[in-house]
């Protein structure tokens, strides 16, 4: 080995610090792998290599996953792999190796894709089987893994990005969150990658980026193609030089900690219309995503404000609360003088730690913050005791903030949706939402924050802090537009979602996904109402009567349509109908849902069980799409140079230059912001 004149081999130590890394790591219990019951007698399948391919490019990202299993006993096993998927992101295709070839997975109705996939394992056949358990959690089931072999797997998923304050954020899901008790108690969970772990991003902007960030990835390899291309890598290989040859050196990695990806935009862009579409046949529909940007126009609000800060501390939290205590610790640390807060706890039902509401000293936020953090999670989980507590008890005569900080599975006391509608109209509530955890009830959390025209934001234990609570703040510091309107003329449009907008707030985009037929020059009017006075902004651009770029944005409109639809099933009632709607829509566009599944069985079974290959002939269309942008630099799709919708530039948090950005340190809480009487003063 080489050393130093001190005598420190720091190539070793770099490889140590590797090492020490994973090993702290390892204290999470909960994390994506392959789940096994418990005593089942046999060794755990093993996941032999994990690598990860993300692009980022046109307002969505594309995730990759390739994996291999090794089966470590003399006997063929069933492998189930368990993932979270981010809340916005849509399946788009499950493939399984059979005798080295790739055979790519169909969506069926939930019930025959099981039943299928059950009759071909009985025959021994090999199949796969793809199904959503729990709000965003997947379980991958293949069989069979034949002993003392490997098998090779990919899954693909394609979601939705916004830009908040001029900076990206983009998450791997790998912590499960630990939430389902029945399954904690059943089954174990092997996260370990024996050899090959990598994990890299491609992210191309239309605008300049100045940054990229990896927070609590330190070894990150960051490197800069051009003003708006970046890509990073995450390996598990190491090279170290010894008696003077280099070699490549593995540790093993864990699944079990979110990788976070943060890129920030060039200081001082304009607001701007960002518009893609999809129509391959000049003659047909076609599939369209507009952005808005808006300048930022909006005033800040100086009055104070009353801080409710509801708190979860049910046993679900357990490995994330002292994120939640360090989060609390800093947004408290960042009222104001003229503020004052209050602290309410809730499992199994809510009490208050305070005594009424106190002024954000030092002192006070000191001696609370030593409660909140002696505190120790356990028992279930009242989120209404603990929203109903604060609501009641909000004062009249001052603007006023409920922060909720949960994973937001409900599972004492009232905990169905129309309940949380009656109680949020009870008062002029809004609700901010950061929420913590791949296994939140993010429908419950998503549901509550339209009920009240909010914000939600999921957050990750791999976030750092001060970011989101800046971020968190220009919501209620600020203006709003509320009663948003968006009308285009020129073109027949239909299907658009969101179908309501009711706020935009200080430095968000606003995305909506639709359908349009012909081509041509259209007008396009936003507007809203900013403490109730109407604002109007305009512009033209035209609709293409035939663009091939981007076919993910109809998987991305069909996901929008089923949450909406979904949604009515919870409020309204169940109703076979929509039930229907929702499975024909996810068959159609490749989707797994409540109602559907994805189906692998050997090749010669499709046509014999009659089922139609739609989903390959899909993703070949999506795969010949990326290929070709692939090849290209980052496209800019502003369209409304000539006509520019808004004057002025766009809001971003931080100054230029070099410097970090805040939300390049991000890491909040599950936070609920809730705000009454901002209306008026609006």
């Amino acid at each position: 080995m080489k050393y130093n004149k001190l005598g420190v081999n720091w190539k070793f130590l770099l490889l140590m610090g590797v090492f020490v890394l994973l090993q702290l790591s390892f204290s999470t219990v909960s994390a994506t792998g392959i789940i096994t019951p418990v005593g089942s007698g046999h060794s755990s399948i093993t996941i032999k290599s994990h690598e990860v391919n993300v692009s980022i490019e046109n307002g969505f990202a594309i995730t990759r996953v390739d994996q291999v299993f090794h089966n470590p006993n003399s006997e063929d096993l069933e492998a189930v792999y368990q993932f979270p998927l981010p809340k916005d992101a849509v399946t788009a295709e499950f493939t399984l190796w059979i005798d080295g070839q790739p055979v790519t997975a169909e969506v069926l109705e939930k019930n025959k894709a099981r039943k299928t996939y059950a009759a071909e394992k009985k025959a021994g056949r090999r199949t796969g089987l793809t199904e959503k358990n729990q709000q965003h959690t997947f379980d991958i089931s293949v069989y069979p893994v034949r002993a003392s072999q490997d098998l090779k797997i990919r899954f693909v998923y394609i979601q939705s990005l916004e830009v908040d304050h001029g900076v990206g954020r983009y998450v791997y899901p790998l912590e499960n969150g630990g939430t389902d008790s029945r399954q904690n108690a059943f089954w174990t969970s092997n996260a370990v990658v024996e050899e090959v772990f990598k994990f890299n991003v491609d992210v191309k902007s239309g605008y300049p980026v100045e940054a990229l960030r990896l927070p609590q990835q330190p070894l990150a390899q960051i490197t800069q193609n051009s003003s708006g291309h970046w890509a990073a890598l995450i390996t598990n290989s190491v090279g170290i030089e010894e008696d003077g040859q280099s070699n490549q050196t593995k540790t093993a990695a864990l699944l079990d900690k979110d990788i976070v990806v943060y890129w920030r935009l060039k200081q001082d862009l304009p607001g701007s219309v960002d518009f893609i579409t999809y129509k391959p046949d000049v003659n047909g529909r076609g599939t369209f995503m507009l952005t808005l940007t808006p300048a930022k126009d909006l005033a800040k609000i100086e009055q104070g404000i009353d801080w409710n800060f509801v708190l979860d501390i049910s046993g679900s939290m357990q490995g994330k609360y002292a994120t939640l205590a360090r989060g609390v610790n800093q947004a408290l640390g960042k009222l104001r003088e003229q503020d004052r807060f209050r602290i309410i706890l809730f499992n199994n039902s809510a009490r208050e730690l305070t005594n009424g509401y106190v002024y954000a000293t030092a002192d006070n936020v000191s001696n609370y913050m030593e409660k909140v953090e002696s505190t120790k999670p356990n028992g279930g989980t009242n989120v209404y005791d603990g929203l109903t507590t604060a609501i009641n008890s909000l004062d009249t005569d001052r603007a006023s903030g409920i922060i909720l900080v949960t994973d937001g599975v409900a599972n004492v006391g009232q905990t169905e949706f129309k309940h949380f509608r009656k109680l949020l109209k009870k008062r002029d509530v809004r609700l901010f939402s950061f929420i913590m955890g791949n296994s939140a009830n993010n429908e419950l959390i998503d549901f509550m924050t339209k009920t009240s025209n909010g914000f939600s934001q999921s957050v990750s234990n791999s976030d750092d802090i001060v970011g989101h609570i800046l971020t968190a703040a220009s919501k209620i510091t600020h203006q709003a537009y509320r009663d948003i309107d968006v009308s285009i003329h020129g073109v027949s449009t239909a299907d658009i979602t969101p179908a309501t907008i009711n706020s935009l707030y200080q430095g968000q985009q606003l995305v909506l996904l639709g359908h349009y037929w012909d081509g041509g020059m259209v007008d396009v009017n936003f507007s809203g109402k900013v403490g109730g006075e109407k604002r109007e902004y305009q512009s033209s651009f035209e609709f293409p009567s035939q663009s091939e770029g981007n076919p993910e944005i109809e998987r991305l409109w069909a996901f929008n349509q089923i949450k909406i639809m979904s949604e009515d099933l919870r409020t309204l009632g169940f109703e076979q109908d929509t039930k229907q709607a929702i499975t024909d829509l996810a068959i159609e566009y490749g989707l797994v849902t409540d109602y559907t599944s994805m189906l692998i069985v050997e090749n010669d079974r499709f046509t014999d069980l009659g089922i139609d290959q739609n989903n390959k002939q899909r993703l070949d269309t999506e795969k010949n799409a990326q290929s070709i942008r692939q090849s290209q630099s980052g496209s800019n799709n502003r369209v409304d140079q000539g006509s520019p919708m808004f004057s002025g530039n766009r809001s971003s948090l931080g100054g230029g230059g070099g410097a970090i950005h805040p939300l390049m340190l991000i890491g909040l809480i599950g936070i609920v912001l809730g705000a009454r009487r901002l209306q008026n003063l609006r």
